[in-house]
């Protein structure tokens, strides 16, 4: 079974004999399992082992599995570790919960244990794609245009705390470690954009120290200098053998090694413009938009989008508008979770798969409605073993101009925001869908708001409440709300939002930013 090659399963359960059952089934198939009896060993494994997927208990004594999954999930390093719950607890509200602290998936026991296997093939090819295109960081992001973060790995004190003041003298942000080990942790944490190390250390050398960056998928492609007083051919020979990016002997002083990192440095910013500008190429090439160039015209309503790819990089974000007839029209904003270009790809299949679900649904029937549009494309989804790999939330709107009625239904999304222009106030329109191919009932709900005149609705996707300010806090929903409940009356939703929300940041965005405004005139 090729997905199950070298890859590590933790399983958390405080019934031994369900540890053991599921874990004899596990190495059958050719995993290695880790059995933890509760979140404190569980844990541990995270921290000790390369953990590929995790399959987790609800009810536990010492910390339950959605408070585990809540505290993992907060780590940089698991955001997209594949976590499954197994167990007893069956009710929606349940498997509600189990979504929102971050769970991919959900089995109820008792299982077959091949329905399990399958779920878990689904996520760890899921998570190879992420590996690829979005966790891992692709060239075009290895590098920013804020300060770069260097980690110096070396046993001499006083010798790093003299290369780190000139690297930082130098405009980056310089890490300490003292060895390969703690080295290593740093690493994980901070994910750096290059590393220098020293040969010579005691216990692991840096030959080894490189093998072990080797073998984590998310850190082998850092560019990485060996710094040393080891001079001989050999020692570099062996050292370029291990796919190093350059060599600098100590005693050519802190003033080189900043020259060769700054170098590093401004090779990859050149490499990342060649896949970006190949990027675009490719679009255009494929003639294909994921967000339309210009606004639509809807008699009785403004209707506006600002989108923004990641510096400049197209993304997984993705918005559409239907001209349904005279009086109705269909508002679309997708996000696909992945970042950075790799999701663009499968932004364009998802377009695609809502443009075909609206067409069929306008051909069923004569009356609109987006639960039905999303139930529709839910089920495309959930049959296309490949596209259902990756997730999707997916807002869908219908207004209609002559009732001037406004209908709602999301799939996975951030709640639609409504304001009333009578009374002032902002508030949220939840959905309770859940994630497009999840599950093939979706549980799509429409919600149904009367539009008068001055009212707005808003549309946004994760990266915009999210962005951060110089003081590192994120806008967050509830600041969200206040800034469109101050809003004056009479003012344009968009340009006001935009214009506060690019004072928040100092406009420097760190996702995808994507925002529809909808505004009765």
């Amino acid at each position: 079974m090729q997905a199950a090659a070298n890859k590590n399963i933790l399983l958390i359960d405080d019934d031994l004999t369900v540890r053991k059952l599921l874990g004899f089934h596990l190495r059958k198939r050719g995993f290695t399992a880790f059995e933890a009896d509760g979140a404190g060993q569980g844990f541990e494994f995270l921290e000790k082992e390369r953990i590929d997927l995790v399959l987790c208990d609800v009810g536990m004594d010492e910390m339950d599995g959605f408070t585990f999954c809540k505290k993992v999930r907060e780590n940089d390093r698991y955001r997209v570790l594949p976590f499954i719950f197994v167990t007893a607890k069956s009710s929606f509200e349940d498997k509600e919960q189990a979504l929102e602290v971050g769970g991919d998936d959900y089995i109820t026991k008792p299982f077959d244990v091949q329905d399990l296997i399958i779920k878990m093939q689904a996520l760890l090819r899921r998570a190879d794609i992420y590996r690829e295109y979005g966790a891992r960081k692709p060239v075009e992001d290895t590098i920013r245009e804020d300060q770069a973060k260097i980690l110096l790995v070396d046993d001499d004190a006083s010798l790093a705390k003299l290369f780190q003041y000139n690297l930082k003298k130098a405009g980056f942000e310089c890490y300490i470690a003292n060895g390969p080990t703690a080295g290593l942790k740093i690493a994980k944490d901070v994910t750096p954009d290059i590393i220098i190390s020293d040969i010579m250390m005691p216990d692991i050398d840096g030959f080894e120290f490189r093998r072990m960056l080797l073998n984590e998928p998310d850190l082998k492609s850092i560019p990485f200098i060996f710094l040393t007083s080891k001079g001989g051919e050999e020692d570099i020979l062996d050292g370029y053998d291990l796919g190093i990016a350059d060599y600098v002997l100590k005693t050519a002083g802190p003033r080189v090694v900043v020259a060769k990192v700054s170098a590093i440095i401004k090779s990859l910013g050149k490499e990342r413009q060649k896949v970006v500008s190949e990027l675009h190429k490719a679009a255009d090439n494929l003639r294909v938009k994921v967000v339309p160039d210009s606004f639509p015209l809807f008699s009785g309503y403004d209707i506006k989008h600002w989108h923004l790819p990641f510096k400049g990089v197209p993304g997984g974000d993705f918005i559409d508008y239907f001209n349904l007839d005279e009086h109705n029209i269909a508002v679309i904003l997708g996000d696909v979770m992945g970042k950075k270009w790799g999701a663009w790809y499968f932004a364009i299949a998802y377009a695609g798969y809502v443009r075909s679900a609206i067409r069929g649904a306008l051909q069923d029937s004569h009356k609109f409605s987006p639960s039905k549009i999303l139930e529709k494309v839910n089920q495309s989804v959930y049959q296309d073993s490949k596209i259902s790999e990756v997730f999707v939330t997916l807002s869908v709107v219908l207004i209609d101009n002559k009732e001037h009625i406004l209908t709602y239904a999301g799939a996975g999304d951030l709640p639609m925001i409504s304001k009333s222009a009578s009374e002032g106030n902002a508030k949220l329109v939840n959905s309770r869908g859940m994630l497009l191919g999840f599950s093939s009932e979706g549980l799509f709900e429409d919600a149904v708001i009367q539009m008068n005149r001055g009212d707005s609705a808003i549309l946004i996707t994760d990266g915009l409440i999210e962005s951060r300010n110089a003081d590192g806090a994120a806008l967050g929903t509830d600041d969200f709300l206040k800034l469109l409940s101050d809003m004056p009356s009479g003012f344009d939703p968009m340009e006001y939002l935009s214009t506060k929300l690019k004072d928040y940041t100092g406009d420097r965005f760190e996702d995808d930013i994507s925002m529809i405004t909808i505004r009765r005139t």
